[in-house]
């Protein structure tokens, strides 16, 4: 079943929650909404699901306009962010709930929620409350509830947001098995950039109520089409420039040249570079040339890589890099020390552009 919205708008009184927005989300494949609070995506995914109406545009399952069609005749698995669990039913009455309320048979409800229930290793909860469960495990019951009518879309409101990091991480990894397993065609909203490439087959970036680029993971993240995508995607040097003759230069003289993939279609002027971290080398000697004098502010040695923050003085700017554990403890940086940073690679788009 792919899901396909076309053109859709929709206001909230003076406010432009989507604008002209189309997406598509081929069949059996997990996509997702990424994006900041207010960039439309929630008010997205309650359109596709039939619990808001769009101002315009259409909602099509596969050759089927579904856009007046209601919720409940839409073949929807919800899953919120909450878990929306009812506390007075058992487990197994949560799971049970929407096979009752379409009047399956009793032998049938029987099997298919134990069903459920072992393939998310919970069947010994059956009979608790969710009051009763951790967060990870209520989020897991509210996932084979929303799959026990066996429904042809599934779609996903920050279904970890309640979570901490490391229930979080671990069920990441668990829905991306679980869909490689049943292959039922979801949707699944965040502002979470690790999780969305974590998990999606296809990432839908949104802002301010409007699509501003769609990919695989790799793609989006190597690939960003906006300076939006590239500022929202994690940690990034922002860095004024002047664009010569194809060249981004840095600081009014000039010294430094940024080895930038010019997005630009302007020959010269004033605009900012993007640079992540990791594109930026910190060495104790100028080596080359083209490079920048820096302080040595902050060091963060905690995970896989070492974040260092730096003031470039001579250029005004706060800039952070990240070196491997090897690169330093080879560099044995200081607080205070004076260093050398040189760009790598760095990004050029057209526009101006700011949060």
């Amino acid at each position: 079943m792919s899901i396909t919205a076309q053109n859709v708008s929709k206001r909230f009184g003076d406010f432009v929650a989507l604008d002209n927005v189309s997406v598509e989300c081929p069949a059996g494949q997990l996509v997702a909404l990424l994006g900041p609070s207010g960039s439309g995506k929630t008010t997205l995914l309650r359109i596709i699901a039939g619990l808001e109406e769009p101002d315009t545009g259409s909602v099509l399952f596969k050759d089927d306009d579904v856009t007046r069609h209601s919720a409940k005749d839409r073949k929807v698995g919800f899953v919120f962010q909450h878990y929306a669990l009812f506390k007075h039913m058992t487990v197994f009455e949560n799971v049970a709930f929407g096979l009752r309320v379409r009047k399956a048979a009793e032998d049938k409800v029987q099997h298919r929620v134990m069903e459920l229930l072992r393939l998310v290793r919970l069947e010994e909860k059956a009979k608790h409350f969710p009051g009763e469960l951790s967060g990870g495990q209520r989020q897991r019951i509210a996932l084979v509830r929303a799959l026990a009518p066996d429904p042809e879309v599934l779609l996903l409101d920050e279904p970890f947001g309640a979570l901490d990091a490391k229930v979080r991480a671990e069920l990441r990894s668990w829905l991306r098995r679980f869909h490689d397993e049943f292959h039922v065609t979801s949707i699944f909203v965040t502002h979470d950039q690790e999780e969305a490439f974590e998990v999606a087959d296809q990432v839908v970036v949104m802002n301010k109520g409007k699509v501003e680029q769609v990919g695989t993971p790799i793609e989006v993240f190597e690939h960003p089409a906006t300076a939006f995508v590239m500022d929202f995607l994690g940690n990034v040097n922002k860095l004024p420039v002047r664009v010569e003759g194809g060249k981004a230069l840095l600081g009014n003289s000039g010294t430094v040249e940024l080895p930038t993939k010019l997005f630009s279609t302007n020959d010269s002027g004033k605009i900012d570079a993007y640079i992540r971290p990791h594109e930026l080398d910190i060495s104790r000697t100028a080596e080359g040339g083209n490079c920048m004098i820096a302080k040595v502010l902050h060091i963060n040695p905690a995970g896989s890589v070492v974040k260092v923050r730096l003031m470039a003085e001579d250029f005004g700017l706060v800039i952070t890099v990240d070196v491997t554990p090897d690169r330093y403890r080879l560099l044995t940086l200081k607080p205070t020390e004076m260093v050398y940073v040189t760009p790598k690679s760095g990004k050029i788009f057209d526009g101006d552009y700011a949060i």
